[in-house]
């Protein structure tokens, strides 16, 4: 995208946030609900469709575009970027990246128009990190597969028209090779949507067990007709989308970055303001640095994504480091509030809640050490024997 015509949008973005989305934060979180003019207007943005190319009817920003706006995401509530995250992220690009041509001219420019929304089903109740030892299974009858399976906290299970699932497809293959990508109609006879999960945080966005009982999927619809590709489908997905998650992870520390000066600069102890006090000084100055060391490393990740660079171990440390710092500052913010910051009258108590969530879902902050450490290992050993 042309540089002004980001920065414009960036800017229209940013009021709509602050004007529209702000004041709507404490309604959201009591009725666990975002009002239907806000999705209606969230399409009429193009945001349903800021990752996938224009060709299929989205605006086609790269990662590096695409940061900087999320950025501005993050500035309220994480539940208003759900609404259409999955289609901006987990649920649109296993086709962008490996589906037939086929494939993503009948489904990407109705994720892009906001018409359908697209759930990641991955995760099932015993196989959360370790993806590749999911038990869902699908076997291939003639021009079909059969479906049956249990996946647990999908995102937007609720709202999904598709989904893109990951079944095992080789009952011999107990690893990643087993693993097969589909897209599935979510009306497809068999499928059944669990309540929606009641959450520590994030009302407003919501996650459900998705039940299949024989469900019969078109082997057309393997993303890229190619079985036992999905584990590495479902990891390429997970780069960009760490990432994303990690830019919004910023977004929310400078939100609560704000709220925290804000008080401290009104609250008055001993006759003075609290930001008078180095102690608070000091717990400001740590989650300022930390915020802008985070939007440092997103950016220059995601600039070497949309370079075309292999990114995973980067993408990994942003994921890392962004949501476990966002947990800190979401601290600080509580006690530089003292006893208000534990009341629901204030948005750093909900942010507090909120932010949990980003350091357990797309891998755990153990999984991102996990690959952090086995990527530099390889490389090390890449290194030896080249030499």
């Amino acid at each position: 995208m042309d540089r002004d015509v980001l920065d414009q949008f960036r800017d229209t973005l940013r009021r709509f946030v602050r004007e529209r989305l702000v004041p709507l934060e404490r309604q959201v979180a009591d009725e666990d609900r975002i009002p239907e003019d806000i999705r209606a207007a969230f399409a009429e943005m193009g945001l349903f469709g800021l990752s996938i190319p224009e060709e299929y009817g989205g605006l086609g920003l790269n990662l590096a575009e695409e940061v900087e706006l999320v950025f501005e995401l993050g500035w309220t509530s994480p539940a208003f970027r759900s609404m259409f995250g999955t289609n901006v992220g987990i649920g649109s690009q296993g086709i962008l990246i490996d589906g037939t041509e086929a494939q993503k001219r009948h489904y990407l420019p109705r994720l892009a128009s906001g018409e359908m929304v697209a759930s990641f089903a991955l995760t099932e109740p015993e196989a959360g990190s370790d993806a590749a030892a999911l038990r869902t299974r699908a076997e291939l009858h003639g021009d079909h597969y059969v479906v049956n399976g249990t996946k647990r906290f999908i995102t937007n299970a609720p709202h999904a028209a598709i989904f893109t699932l990951m079944a095992r497809t080789d009952a011999g293959n107990k690893g990643a090779g087993g693993v097969t990508a589909f897209i599935v109609d979510a009306k497809s006879p068999g499928i059944r949507i669990g309540a929606p999960d009641k959450k520590m945080g994030q009302r407003g966005a919501h996650t459900a067990d998705v039940v299949f009982e024989d469900v019969k999927v078109p082997a057309a619809n393997v993303i890229g007709l190619k079985p036992g590709q999905g584990f590495k489908t479902a990891m390429k997905v997970l780069d960009r989308g760490r990432l994303h998650i990690a830019a919004l992870c910023v977004g929310v520390a400078e939100r609560l970055i704000h709220e925290s000066l804000s008080y401290a600069a009104e609250r008055k102890q001993f006759g003075q303001p609290i930001a008078e006090f180095q102690l608070v000084q000091a717990m400001l100055a740590d989650s300022r640095v930390e915020a802008y060391a985070a939007r440092c490393m997103v950016q220059d990740a995601a600039r070497r994504y949309a370079a075309g660079e292999i990114v995973s171990t980067e993408a990994s440390c942003c994921k890392l480091f962004a949501s476990e710092m966002v947990g800190r500052v979401a601290d600080r913010a509580v006690q530089i509030h003292g006893g208000s910051g534990y009341m629901q009258d204030y948005a750093v108590e909900r942010f507090y809640r909120d932010v949990r969530l980003f350091r357990l879902y797309e891998g755990t902050s153990q999984i991102q050490q996990l690959v952090i450490a086995r990527n530099m290992l390889r490389e090390a050993a890449g290194g030896r024997a080249g030499r």
